[in-house]
C-alpha cells in the first residue's frame, strides 16, 4: 500500500502539479488577452475571440484533448502527450477565464476610467494600474474555483497517456489488481490538493477584501 501511495504522490508531484500550474498561468494570460480583445478590440478580432470561446465552451474537454493529441497528427502535427495536454488545458482555461475576466473588467465603474484619464494616464496605464487591480479583487473567487476544477480535470490527461496521478493509479491497478484501494488513494490525494487550494482561496479573498480598491481610495 505504501509503495503504491508513494508512486501516486510522485506522479502528482512530477506531472499533475506542474501540468496544473503551467496551464493555469498560460490560460490566465490567454484569457486576459481574449477578454481585452472582446471588450476593446477591432471587430474582426472580436469575432475570432468569440468564436474561440464558443467552440471551447461548447465542446467537452476530453474531446478537445483527443483532437489535439490524436487528430492533429493527420495534419502532420505531431505532439508528445505532455505538450498536447498543456495546449488542451490552456485553451480550455483561457476560454472560461476570459468570460470571468471580461465580466469583472466590465463591472469596474466608468468613473474609474475617467479618474485615471483625468490625472494623465493613458489607456494602458489606466488598465494596468487602476482597472485590473480592482477587477482582480472580484475575480479571485471564480478564478480560484477554475483552478481547483483544473486540478481535478487533469485526470483527463490520462486518456492521452500523460503519466499523471490518475494514470499512475491505473498502471498500478493493472499489476496489483486492487482497484478500490488505489483509486481511493488517488481520490484522497486529489481531495488534499483541492482542500489546500480552497484554504488558499479563502486567504486570498480575505486579503483582497482588506485592501483598497478604487483610485480615490488609493489617492
Amino acid at each position: 500500500m505504501w509503495d503504491s501511495l508513494g508512486s501516486l504522490l510522485w506522479a502528482g508531484l512530477v506531472f499533475t502539479i506542474p501540468l496544473t500550474l503551467i496551464t493555469f498561468v498560460l490560460g490566465l494570460l490567454l484569457g486576459l488577452v481574449t477578454a481585452v480583445v472582446r471588450l476593446f478590440g477591432p471587430r474582426p478580432l472580436v469575432a475570432v475571440a468569440r468564436f474561440y470561446v464558443w467552440v471551447i465552451r461548447g465542446t467537452p474537454l476530453l474531446v478537445q484533448l483527443f483532437v489535439i493529441f490524436y487528430g492533429l497528427p493527420s495534419l502532420g502535427i505531431l505532439l508528445d502527450a505532455f505538450p498536447a495536454a498543456i495546449i488542451g488545458f490552456t485553451l480550455n482555461v483561457g476560454a472560461y477565464s476570459s468570460e470571468i475576466i471580461r465580466a469583472v473588467i466590465s463591472s469596474v465603474p466608468k468613473g474609474q476610467w475617467e479618474a485615471a484619464y483625468s490625472i494623465g494616464m493613458n489607456w494602458r496605464q489606466a488598465m494596468s494600474r487602476t482597472i485590473l487591480p480592482q477587477a482582480a479583487r472580484v475575480a479571485v473567487p471564480p478564478l480560484s474555483n477554475t483552478f481547483i476544477s483544473l486540478v481535478k480535470d487533469t485526470s483527463l490527461a490520462a486518456a492521452i497517456t500523460v503519466p499523471e496521478l490518475f494514470q499512475a493509479a491505473q498502471r498500478i491497478v493493472a499489476t496489483t489488481y486492487e482497484p478500490l484501494i488505489l483509486y481511493i488513494e488517488a481520490a484522497i490525494i486529489y481531495l488534499v490538493l483541492s482542500t489546500f487550494l480552497s484554504t488558499l482561496q479563502g486567504y486570498l479573498e480575505r486579503r483582497f477584501a482588506r485592501s483598497g480598491g478604487t483610485l480615490e481610495a488609493q489617492a
